[in-house]
């Protein structure tokens, strides 16, 4: 059972639109496939109940209004009220699961809230409801007084309560104590159905749920990226990993839109997704040291079970300054690109140059630096930058002083601009006419692009268009600074242009 919508919208800062809840519980039962989902709590506001009444009338009409239920509390009759007026079929009810929260909160002994209890689940049956019942904080419940669980749960047996929901409300138990009192209720009652319920609060959400499996518990709850109060919950796609791959446990879960269930909740929730999520992370498929992509490509040397594929995604192999040759072939292949052995060194050399200013590069920007390489990368450097400083400050226009070699002599200037690029070429054409006494090319058009991604770190290229001598001279310059890509691109225009004057 997903609760998501419910135990999930209970995360700090989270709140779904009624619209927002309709898509993802579409999203969780005709795509994702899971078994229930718990889609709100009982009388919070008219908004949610709108939301829950949008949900039931999709899910009546698409004949899956059996798997959707509703929180609703010890109130009487006000719960079921809410929940029939919405069209849902099943409450899951509120209950204490320890003495503590029954005397301490309700004031009331086990026999007074086993007779309230009562008395809502006969008030629902009669309208219609189908009753499960949650025992609140029934983690310490069963670990400080399970004479009180025994009792609470006795007192319900001639009930036709479907499910009793054990939830480690406050996350405080662990996998050892799952076994034990998990065995303990199951041995204790061995037709109830029950489900577990776990919280992550010492980060073991996971391990409890498969201990309960373990155990013989018949149903568990998660949600969508561990959404929930607190910590959150178990989160959906790695309970269903494990649960395959671990336990072989089959389930009806389609894992291939578990990747775009996820990225929709968290394009709703405002909730981004940690890079190394197991599963949706941005990052987890991806291979960053050059030695695993050549185990990969020698016989899948670094690649387990949780395939890319099963989950809708592929694995990457990522260029940076960790990444070695295999890595760069990997992406050229995905690229449908060929590279002799030689141009392949050479843009590794200049990928791990990229990667020392940048932790990732990316498969969209291999173009872009195989362009910025080769095209010009044969060139002879006659004319080599040594050393430049640019400077701008709030008042005073920029400053660039340079250091250029030129057929083996050096030269040093400095000039002011109107940006840091404007004052950088200023310098050097105030080396060519007034040190070399030479014309200067003139620029024609100048283009900044940033390859695809959207990041604020991305990489940048810097397109330059020349005249020089009646000739279009186009150059490009490619680097993590917009204003290092352009001079890049300049310099390389102006070996072309020795080039030029040798010939």
């Amino acid at each position: 059972m997903d609760t998501t919508l419910r135990d999930g919208e209970q995360t700090s800062g989270v709140s779904f639109m009624p619209h927002e809840k309709l898509m993802v519980a579409r999203e969780l039962l005709q795509k994702v496939n899971v078994d229930r989902i718990e889609v709100a709590s009982a009388r919070v506001s008219e908004g949610e109940k709108e939301a829950v009444r949008s949900i039931c009338l999709w899910a009546q009409r698409a004949g899956k209004i059996d798997r959707v239920e509703v929180l609703g509390f010890c109130d009487g009759t006000a719960s079921v009220d809410w929940i029939t007026d919405t069209g849902c079929r099943h409450m899951n009810l509120l209950c204490k699961g320890s003495r503590r929260h029954c005397e301490g909160q309700l004031k009331k002994t086990v026999a007074e809230h086993v007779r309230d209890i009562i008395d809502v689940v006969e008030y629902a049956t009669s309208r219609g409801v189908n009753v499960n019942v949650y025992l609140e904080d029934w983690s310490n419940g069963i670990k400080d007084d399970p004479e009180y669980v025994f009792a609470l749960v006795d007192g319900l047996k001639n009930t036709p309560i479907d499910r009793y929901m054990l939830p480690d409300t406050l996350g405080v138990l662990n996998p050892i104590q799952i076994l034990d009192y998990m065995k303990r209720m199951i041995e204790r009652y061995p037709t109830h159905h029950f489900d577990f319920h776990a919280h992550n609060d010492y980060d073991m959400a996971i391990s409890n749920v498969m201990a309960a499996v373990v155990s013989g518990c018949k149903g568990i709850h998660t949600s969508v990226n561990g959404l929930g109060e607190r910590a959150g919950n178990a989160p959906l796609a790695s309970v269903q990993a494990i649960l395959k791959d671990h336990l072989h446990v089959q389930t009806n879960i389609n894992e291939v839109q578990l990747n775009n269930v996820s990225h929709l909740v968290e394009n709703y929730s405002g909730i981004a997704i940690p890079p190394n999520k197991p599963i949706t992370g941005d990052s987890v498929f991806t291979q960053v040291a050059g030695v695993h992509a050549d185990g990969d490509k020698k016989g899948g040397l670094y690649i387990n079970g949780l395939l890319p594929e099963r989950f809708g995604r592929k694995r990457e192999y990522a260029l940076g300054k960790s990444s070695g040759k295999a890595n760069i072939i990997k992406n050229l292949e995905e690229l449908g690109l060929e590279l002799t052995p030689e141009q392949t060194k050479r843009v590794t050399d200049r990928i791990i140059e990229l990667g020392d200013k940048k932790e990732v590069v990316t498969q969209e920007d291999l173009p872009f630096i195989i362009a910025d390489v080769l095209h010009h990368g044969n060139i002879e450097e006659h004319v080599k930058l040594l050393s430049y400083v640019v400077t701008t400050a709030y008042g005073l226009k920029p400053l660039a002083s340079i250091r250029m070699e030129i057929n083996g002599q050096v030269y040093d200037e400095q000039a002011t601009g109107d940006g840091q690029f404007d004052a950088f070429v200023r310098a050097i054409r105030h080396i060519y006419k007034d040190k070399l006494d030479r014309k200067f090319p003139w620029l024609t058009n100048y283009v900044v692009s940033i390859p695809p991604g959207g990041r604020t770190d991305a990489f940048v290229q810097a397109v330059i268009t020349w005249e020089f001598n009646d000739k279009t001279y186009r150059t490009r310059g490619f680097d993590a600074d917009q204003t290092e890509a352009a001079i890049k691109a300049v310099i390389k225009m102006l070996n072309i242009i020795e080039k030029e004057y040798e010939s």
